[in-house]
């Protein structure tokens, strides 16, 4: 789920998983169909870059449970003696990304939040969440048309 939200725990994250598993081959066969009518390269792309992103955040929720261990505050270990920090298909997303544009504090004569600490794009991600916001942008801007 997006910003490490949790959705019903282990057996939760388990069908969330599934289900974007179900929805990445919705994808790509809805990817192909349109790829056999005039659909612009562009457009294309975009969706490439939706499901190449979705596909790259499932291998992660998938693996790196089994692969690495608990890497909060630490540097992960890669098939670490003890074995992985979760199972198979309870991973965790791994986001690395984080690029605070402005970390300042409101002006004082602001009312109700004068002087609080404010961080403009807080977010943390990763290459996927990029690629899947750069097709989205792509498709709102430019191919919206195409889709009707």
């Amino acid at each position: 789920m997006a910003f490490g939200m949790e959705f019903g725990g282990y057996l939760g994250k388990m069908l969330l998983t599934l289900f974007r598993i179900i929805v990445v081959g919705v994808g790509i066969k809805y990817i192909l169909n349109l790829s056999k009518t005039k659909m612009p390269n562009g457009a294309l792309i975009a969706l490439g870059l939706i499901i190449g992103g979705a596909i790259g955040n499932i291998i992660d929720s998938s693996f790196y449970g089994i692969i690495f261990n608990e890497s909060y505050n630490n540097l992960a270990q890669f098939l670490p003696e003890t074995g992985g920090y979760s199972s198979l298909l309870h991973g965790k997303v791994v986001d690395m990304f984080y690029f605070p544009l402005l970390n300042s504090h409101y002006p004082h004569w602001l009312p109700i939040w004068g002087g609080e600490h404010f961080i403009f794009f807080r977010p943390i991600f990763n290459v996927a969440d990029a690629g899947i916001s750069v097709g989205i942008f792509m498709i709102l801007l430019f191919y919206r048309r195409d889709f009707n």
